[in-house]
């Protein structure tokens, strides 16, 4: 973890304890460097092989996914738009994948008791990016490729390499809600 000033931290994954215990909700964060897509399909098809005892098609050691599936890239663009899907239709599947090493995950919308319980147990930490903003942030990412379940099409997972792709800090280690502190922050009377 690189930190710039401040107010902005810059990430470059894999992500470590160390990486993940620093950020608090609120923190604003650029990723640079490798991350992966995935959503619901992929993480079932995860779910089930650690389940199993097979082996992943990516390494999730230190890793950050970004719940995403792409519109197709018009000619000479490495992705279309890129935002994020809805996060707690993985909720189910993330535990299990923190507990194997996942450290980040980018989406939106608030996270389950379950899966803030395991950022807190396991060190890793949720993201959020803006929804709405997909051709936006389809700009900071420079390359994206398909490495895992190509038969799902959008909901395959990719290889993306990003640069000062911007996210927030909404769940830390210390099972901080950026959404829940919000609320209350303005809450009246």
């Amino acid at each position: 973890m690189l930190k710039v000033d401040k107010n902005i931290v810059r990430l470059i994954p894999p992500l470590s304890d160390e990486d993940i215990v620093g950020l608090k909700a609120g923190d604003k964060v650029y990723i640079n460097g490798v991350i992966y897509s995935a959503r619901d399909s992929a993480h079932k098809r995860m779910f089930e092989s650690i389940k199993k005892g097979e082996e992943l098609p990516i390494d999730i050691k230190g890793a950050v996914i970004y719940y995403m599936g792409p519109s197709p890239a018009k000619p000479g663009y490495p992705i279309g738009a890129a935002g994020p899907t809805t996060s707690g239709r993985m909720d189910s599947y993330t535990p299990l994948l923190i507990e194997h090493g996942l450290k980040g995950m980018i989406g939106k919308g608030g996270r389950s008791n379950e899966v803030v319980e395991a950022c807190k147990k396991y060190k890793a930490v949720y993201f959020g990016a803006t929804g709405g903003a997909g051709a936006l942030l389809s700009k900071r990412i420079k390359s994206a490729s398909v490495v895992a379940y190509e038969d799902l099409g959008p909901e395959a997972i990719m290889k993306l390499e990003v640069e000062d792709f911007p996210v927030i800090v909404v769940n830390d280690v210390l099972g901080n809600d950026l959404y829940k502190m919000g609320v209350e922050k303005f809450r009246i009377g």
